[in-house]
């Protein structure tokens, strides 16, 4: 399994949880403190999907994945990216 870091890569409008650009969380099984909820809902299948070894084929990078939260007017777009493989 390799770990998975959610960065924010662009917010527009304002953001209900105050997420900035540069923002970065390591997905788990649940929702990293300072995350909004909503957004950690949105990713979360697909950091999963990163997480074992899947890809998007919509996606340039297999390791990566580009998403947006479900707030249409205040947009935050987060870059997930698979890392190293964790050790257990």
């Amino acid at each position: 399994m390799k770990e998975i870091t959610a960065t924010i890569i662009s917010q527009s409008g304002t953001c209900y949880c105050n997420h900035e650009i540069g923002d970065k969380f390591v997905i788990g099984e649940r929702t990293p403190d300072g995350m909004c909820a909503w957004a950690y809902y949105t990713i979360f299948p697909y950091a999963q999907t990163l997480k074992f070894g899947g890809a998007f084929p919509w996606e340039k990078d297999s390791t990566k994945a580009v998403l947006v939260c479900p707030d249409a007017q205040n947009p935050v777009v987060f870059e997930l990216t698979a890392g190293a493989t964790e050790q257990y």
